[in-house]
């Protein structure tokens, strides 16, 4: 029962922030054409009407008041159009809507984070009565079947007027037992029963029916269904599963137009119209052999037959969507990465290095390579979404604080379908968030004055952009504000006290990787969304975490952009096996810029006696790994061994290593937890891998391992 609890509650979240961010979007789009089409309107209504169903089957009752009040406040504008609405309502309604999603939003983040639940959201519901009151008073007469009044009511009320209003006072007729058995109905007189089963494993039948019948009852169609209380009672999912869901209808004819829009549905798997045959002397026997009169299965109706009393129907074929818990894939590419390292295993094996018949045993080691490598692509494209997610989110950051700042700003997108791994998705809503806050807070210029003066545009643009490389996305934050004026950076970082060399030797480059510096602002003023600056720190860190890096370019007056590199995945990456010793490491692709032998007098020595190459007219540190870890190796002498470039942000340095052993995909296994105590992760170790021959590989983490450097130096 509790997983069945969880499982719903991981569904109700899934679809209900997709429902929440789908309104955002579509807030966002209606403000700027300045009004709210047909479509808008109905779409709105169906979207709270469902998360009002959900929540109050689930019982979370803030969500649900919420939702319920703004359903009504749609059904109004639903029937009576905006046309009597003026700019200062149309500004309210906008207004009130975003401050209800931002309080929807807020509950249900309360939900996922286990915390208690708005026990008093009356002020909002109160606001929206009044506004309703208000357009009611102000606009034509209602032309709608039900007054104001009524729709105002509570929940639970309307429903009782709905089910009261069902109720008839004429007999029931007395039907056949078996049938009356089979749809739980022995009251119902209608013609026809029109009995469904939905999806396997889809969760939350109950929920599902609620949504039927609405639909249903939207087109005008007049019937009853069975049983009655889904709307308020989670256990009738089990009575649905195991039976099925029942609509009764008086004509053939409706229950030919109910079946039309039950084609249209979701996660319905099968359905089948059975006729009332009103029969008083029936025979037993004759009812047991009557087709309509066996209680069939949720198996068996997936295929309904088509017998004389009853018209069987299939749904038709549809492209299935389902939602898979992350763990799952994780486990299955855990799952999939010890199979590549067993596939490597083998095939690398001295024991079969002398077969007979050794060109048969490597063409079926290719192929093998070939099958895991394609199995390899395919799991890992099952956590791969776009980051469009994430960047709609940007477009309501940019309204509010264009409505604060009144500032003219627009926000472009583009490649907004590009795909990462999801659990990257998640770790950069927040870094990209911060970002567009500061283009919009202290990179756009404060008046639409003083962008025409410097000849630009009147209203400012910021670009959110996303393209792929071969294992990397690059996203990438532009705005065509003010730019950064390097000399000011450099009075800043000197009254701070964060230069670390003479001012006259600090690049254009390193200038504006100060901005990344721990609470370095270049505004005097911290403000409700910072300076800029102000928390680029913790951006940096957050993108580091997750294996990528962030670098900035500027302009003084033209404007600045902010770029994230970050890889696909962080599951598999494509490696540099090196050996150092007896010590195998491995140094992702991505990092490495070159690697090439050296004579002796080609390396210099700085003022502390440390080493330094020379390349493409920069100089960069030289990193002895064996002395850094202190591994034993007979190669000690510069010119025996190779050096290694790496690059990864403003950081680059030169390896000396003893050889190359060759690229190879490796899949990336975390390190032990009880190593957190010795804070591997700083010396330049970001986890392992197991190479073919079982053997443990190191995978260096570029950054931290020239910070360990520096430090030991």
């Amino acid at each position: 029962m509790d997983n069945g609890m969880d499982n719903m509650l991981d569904m109700y979240l899934f679809e209900t922030n997709s429902l929440l961010e789908q309104l955002d979007e579509l807030l966002i789009e209606a403000e700027k054409a300045g009004d709210f089409t047909v479509d808008d309107v109905n779409e709105i209504f169906r979207i709270m009407h469902t998360i009002k169903g959900s929540s109050a089957m689930m019982e979370f009752s803030s969500l649900m008041q919420i939702a319920h009040h703004i359903e009504d406040l749609f059904f109004f504008i639903r029937e009576n159009g905006l046309d009597s609405f003026d700019s200062s309502h149309k500004s309210i309604l906008f207004d009130l809507m975003f401050r209800s999603t931002d309080m929807l939003r807020a509950e249900v983040s309360k939900i996922e984070n286990n915390e208690p639940l708005s026990d008093n959201v009356d002020n909002l519901t109160e606001e929206i009565n009044s506004f309703l009151k208000k357009i009611s008073k102000d606009g034509p007469q209602q032309s709608t079947k039900e007054p104001v009044a009524d729709q105002m009511k509570p929940a639970a009320d309307t429903k009782k007027e709905t089910e009261s209003s069902k109720t008839s006072d004429t007999p029931a007729v007395s039907l056949d037992e078996i049938r009356m058995d089979l749809a739980e109905c022995p009251d119902d007189k209608a013609a026809y029963f029109l009995r469904l089963f939905f999806d396997e494993g889809c969760g939350m039948e109950n929920l599902r029916a609620f949504m039927l019948i609405t639909s249903l009852k939207e087109s005008g169609l007049e019937f009853g269904f069975y049983p009655k209380d889904i709307e308020t009672n989670s256990q009738t999912c089990t009575t649905i599963i195991e039976k099925g869901f029942f609509i009764t209808l008086e004509s053939r004819e409706d229950a030919d137009s109910a079946i039309s829009l039950i084609n249209n549905s979701n996660n319905i798997r099968s359905y089948e119209l059975i006729e009332n045959v009103r029969v008083k002397n029936i025979s037993s026997a004759e009812v047991a052999a009557s087709p309509a009169a066996a209680a069939p299965t949720a198996r068996e109706t997936a295929a309904p037959s088509t017998p004389a009393a009853a018209s069987g129907h299939q749904t038709p074929n549809k492209q299935n969507l389902i939602s898979v818990n992350l763990a799952k894939l994780d486990n299955l590419v855990a799952l999939v990465g010890e199979i590549v390292i067993t596939e490597s295993m083998v095939t690398s094996s001295p024991d079969i290095q002398n077969l007979k018949n050794m060109d048969s045993f490597l063409k079926a080691t290719r192929q093998l390579r070939k099958l895991t490598d394609d199995l390899q692509d395919i799991v890992m494209s099952l956590r791969m979404v776009p980051v469009s997610g994430v960047f709609q989110k940007m477009n309501r950051i940019v309204r509010d604080m264009k409505q604060k700042l009144k500032k003219d700003v627009r926000l472009t997108i583009v490649g907004e379908n590009t795909e990462v791994d999801k659990s990257i998705v998640d770790s950069i809503g927040d870094p990209i968030m911060h970002i567009v806050r500061n283009s919009m807070d202290h990179g756009i210029e404060d008046s639409a004055e003083e962008r025409i003066a410097a000849g630009k545009n009147p209203q400012g643009e910021i670009t959110l952009s996303a393209s792929h490389t071969t294992n990397e996305v690059i996203i990438s934050i532009q705005d065509d504000g003010r730019g950064v004026d390097p000399a000011g950076v450099m009075a800043k970082a000197r009254k701070n006290g964060i230069l670390t060399k003479p001012e006259n030797e600090y690049t254009q480059k390193e200038i504006l990787a100060l901005l990344l510096a721990p609470g370095f602002s270049t505004n005097e003023v911290v403000t409700e969304y910072s300076g800029r600056g102000v928390g680029m720190d913790v951006v940096k860190k957050n993108v580091e975490t997750i294996g990528g890096t962030v670098t900035i370019t500027s302009e003084l007056g033209k404007g600045m952009c902010t770029t994230l590199k970050i890889p696909l995945t962080m599951a598999i990456v494509d490696g540099m096996e090196i050996a150092v010793g007896k010590s195998v490491f491995t140094i992702p692709i991505a990092n490495i810029r070159q690697s090439f032998k050296v004579k002796n007098e080609e390396v210099i020595y700085d003022t502390e006696g440390n080493e330094i190459i020379k390349c493409m007219d920069q100089f960069y540190p030289i990193i002895r790994i064996h002395d850094l870890y202190n591994i034993e190796t007979e190669v000690t002498n510069i010119e025996e061994g190779i050096l290694v470039w790496v690059e990864s942000g403003d950081k680059s340095c030169c390896l000396f290593v003893d050889d190359l052993l060759g690229e190879q995909q490796v899949v990336v296994k975390p390190l032990p937890t009880y190593l957190n105590s010795f804070n591997i992760k700083d010396s330049g170790i970001s986890g392992c891998t197991i190479l073919g021959d079982g053997n443990i590989s190191i995978i260096l983490d570029v950054l931290n391992l020239y910070a360990a450097a520096h430090n030991q130096y």
